[in-house]
């Protein structure tokens, strides 16, 4: 079973409430995705870590449901 598109980024979002969320189905599919997450949450983070997070965010949803997550994280400019 697939996740939606909008679950990702509500998980997102209800861990990081200030983030800027934005998920692309890559394939088409409901398998694979790329998200880009903004949030001050980040600042002074390493990417590692910063990817730790948005995977902690998901409740283990990551390699089950959800296939596959490209990730592009960064704190607010």
């Amino acid at each position: 079973m697939a996740m939606d598109a909008g679950e990702i980024e509500r998980l997102i979002k209800a861990a990081f409430p200030d983030a800027e969320v934005a998920i692309t189905d890559l394939a088409g599919d409901g398998d694979h995705y790329a998200a880009t997450v903004v949030s001050e949450a980040f600042r002074g983070k390493s990417r590692v870590q910063q990817h730790q997070l948005v995977y902690g965010a998901l409740q283990g949803n990551m390699g089950g449901v959800l296939h596959a997550l490209a990730l592009k994280t960064s704190a607010p400019d």
